[in-house]
């Protein structure tokens, strides 16, 4: 199950979600929390839905098909933060947190105090959380500039409640080097080659749908991850080139999948 905003361009969001979740061999639900004006160039509106219509329709998946294992992208604000928060608190299933606070085009896709209720109630209920840098310094308050800062800024977000954080280096400079820190204290590290392209967009919602979905077939977290590094990669490598901004990744690259 994904729990995000919709993107109508594709590229990103619920629909990327569930390319990612079908590439992957896996049923997909989507509750969406939000609605987006958007394509390759420009987000040009955000329309949050109500955070009561958000909760019913989790509620609705969660009586009837109950997922193996869920994730969030863009929540909105902080009702729909709450709402989301206070369902997970019971889920039986692991909820990975992708904690999208800007569009890849600079649009603020969560307030301050949407900000703050993620950081003190989703993240505690969180499996896994899934920040890239500018995400990361948001949540500790410190910048991150090299693998060391990245150690110390999943050190420090694991304090907030998570129990496993996925640190992206998508930003910095040279190899694309991922820090994965888990609950049992435990560092791995996950490096990619760069590839210039402006073409990323949506690769966020698509990392973190592609680990949602390991996990949902039964995957350990630290393969989880590698399989979705794996798949990551390659829909970057071999992205459409479509649109003419910042375009989506490939959704049908190879992902080693099973079927559930």
């Amino acid at each position: 199950m994904t729990i995000a905003g919709s993107d109508p361009s594709g590229g990103a969001g619920i629909q990327a979600d569930l390319k990612t979740f079908h590439q992957f061999g896996i049923y997909g639900e989507a509750v969406i929390t939000l609605i987006t004006v958007q394509n390759t160039r420009s987000v040009d509106e955000v329309q949050c839905l109500d955070a009561a219509l958000v909760r019913r329709q989790v509620e609705a998946v969660l009586t009837d098909i109950p997922p193996h294992a869920a994730k969030t992208g863009a929540l909105g604000n902080a009702a729909i933060v709450e709402a989301v928060a206070e369902l997970a608190r019971q889920f039986p299933f692991p909820l990975v947190v992708d904690p999208v606070m800007i569009s890849k085009h600079g649009a603020p896709l969560l307030g301050t105090e949407a900000a703050a209720a993620l950081r003190n109630k989703l993240l505690p209920a969180a499996f896994l959380v899934t920040p890239n840098l500018h995400e990361a310094e948001a949540l500790t308050g410190f910048p991150l500039r090299d693998q060391h800062d990245m150690r110390r800024a999943a050190e420090a977000i694991r304090q907030l409640g998570a129990a496993n954080v996925l640190v992206k280096g998508g930003h910095l400079e040279g190899e694309a080097t991922d820090v994965l820190l888990t609950s049992a204290g435990e560092f791995h590290i996950y490096p990619s080659e760069r590839f210039d392209t402006r073409h990323t967009h949506g690769t966020g919602c698509t990392y973190s749908a592609a680990i949602t979905a390991a996990l949902a077939h039964g995957r350990t977290l630290e393969a989880a991850v590698e399989q979705a590094k794996r798949y990551i990669r390659e829909a970057i490598r071999t992205n459409p080139g479509l649109g003419s901004g910042s375009g989506p990744v490939n959704h049908f690259a190879p992902s080693g999948r099973g079927h559930i």
